[in-house]
C-alpha cells in the first residue's frame, strides 16, 4: 500500500545489507587444526565403528579396579595415564572420551599408545566411560591393564636351581601398599633375587601402582602368589630353603646371620603389624636389622632393601 514503506523499520528490498567484519572466522579458518587423528577417532570412519562396537562389548565385561584372576584393572583420568604409559605398564586399550577437549596431557597419551604398539585405540561416549569406571572422574580418559600371570611359588626357586644358583627370594607377608611391592620387586631386581611371593589374600597385587614403583623391573622379576603363605613357606624348607623373618625383636642381629649366603627366603612383614604368628613361628629365624638412630620399623621395601644387599655382597 501506498505510504507503507514509511512505517519505521519496515524492510524495503530482500537484499541484504554488507556484514561488517567476520569475528575472525576467516582467520581461525586458515588456522591448522593439528595432525590427523587416528581413523578409530576419526567421525564416520569404519574403524571408528567398529571400535565404538568393541568398546560396548568392553564395557558390559565386569572390571575390577584392583586387579585379581581373569579380571583387568583401570587406571582413569589423564596424569595417571599418562604416568602409566611413561612408565612402561602393560596395558591393551585406551579409552578416549568422544568430542573430548584434547590437551597436551591426551594428545601425549596417545603419542604414547601409539608409539609402544599393542594397545588399541577406543573412543567411547561419556555414559560408557561412566559406566566403566563407576562414575569416577575419569576426565575423558581411560587405561585398561590386563591382569598379571603370577608364577607358582616353587618356579621362583626352581628356575634358580636350574641355573646353578642359589635362590635369593623375598616373601611378604600382610603388605597391603602396592608401591611397597613395587619397592621390593624393584630391590630384588637390583640385587640379583630371584622373585617374590605374595598372600592370594589379605595382600598387595602387581597392579598399575606397583609397576610403576617397580621401575619397569617387574618385567624382569617374576612375582607368584600363594594359597597359603605359611605351607609355601614350608615347602621351600623342605626344598633346602632357609626362611628367615624380619622382625624388630628378631632374636639374631643380621650380621650374625650365617645362611645369607645359601639358598634363602626373606619374609618381610607389614609395617604396622610385622609378622603373624603362624608366619613368624614357621621361620628358621627371627632376624632383626640394627637401627642406632632409634627408629622403630622400616617399611617393607627398605627392610627388603638392606637384607637383599646383605645377602648379595656375602655372595659376590
Amino acid at each position: 500500500m501506498a505510504g507503507n514503506s514509511q512505517r519505521r523499520n519496515r524492510r524495503t528490498s530482500n537484499k541484504k545489507g554488507a556484514t561488517v567484519g567476520s569475528g575472525g572466522k576467516r582467520r581461525r579458518s586458515l588456522e591448522g587444526k593439528g595432525p590427523t587423528p587416528p581413523a578409530e577417532m576419526r567421525k564416520g570412519h569404519a574403524k571408528q565403528r567398529i571400535a565404538n562396537a568393541r568398546t560396548r562389548q568392553a564395557a558390559k565385561r565386569p572390571v575390577a579396579r584392583r586387579g585379581g584372576k581373569g579380571t583387568s584393572e583401570l587406571v582413569v583420568g589423564r596424569n595417571p595415564v599418562v604416568e602409566a604409559l611413561r612408565e612402561g605398564v602393560p596395558a591393551n586399550t585406551l579409552y578416549v572420551q568422544q568430542f573430548i577437549d584434547s590437551d597436551d596431557r591426551v594428545r601425549e597419551a596417545l603419542k604414547l599408545a601409539a608409539d609402544r604398539g599393542g594397545i588399541h585405540l577406543m573412543e567411547a561416549p561419556k555414559p560408557e566411560l561412566d559406566r566403566m569406571t563407576n562414575g569416577l572422574n575419569h576426565q575423558g580418559v581411560v587405561l585398561q591393564v590386563p591382569p598379571y600371570e603370577y608364577a607358582h611359588p616353587e618356579d621362583l626357586s626352581a628356575a634358580a636351581f636350574d641355573e646353578g644358583e642359589d635362590p635369593l627370594i623375598v616373601a611378604l607377608d600382610g603388605v597391603t601398599d602396592p608401591r611397597n611391592l613395587g619397592a621390593v620387586v624393584r630391590s630384588v631386581s637390583a640385587f640379583g633375587g630371584h622373585g617374590v611371593v605374595v598372600p592370594e589374600r589379605r595382600a598387595a597385587g602387581m597392579t598399575a601402582g606397583a609397576w610403576k614403583t617397580s621401575a619397569g623391573t617387574a618385567a624382569r622379576t617374576p612375582v607368584a602368589r600363594a594359597t597359603n603363605l605359611t605351607r609355601t613357606l614350608e615347602a621351600y624348607q623342605k626344598a633346602g630353603l632357609t626362611v628367615v623373618g624380619l622382625a624388630a625383636d628378631g632374636e639374631v642381629e643380621l650380621h650374625e646371620v650365617e645362611a645369607l649366603d645359601g639358598p634363602l627366603v626373606i619374609v618381610v612383614g607389614s609395617e604396622g603389624k610385622g609378622l603373624s604368628r603362624l608366619v613368624g613361628e614357621t621361620c628358621d629365624l627371627r632376624v632383626r636389622i640394627p637401627m642406632p638412630g632409634g627408629a622403630e620399623s622400616l617399611n617393607a621395601g627398605v627392610a627388603a632393601g638392606v637384607v637383599l644387599y646383605e645377602a648379595a655382597r656375602r655372595r659376590a
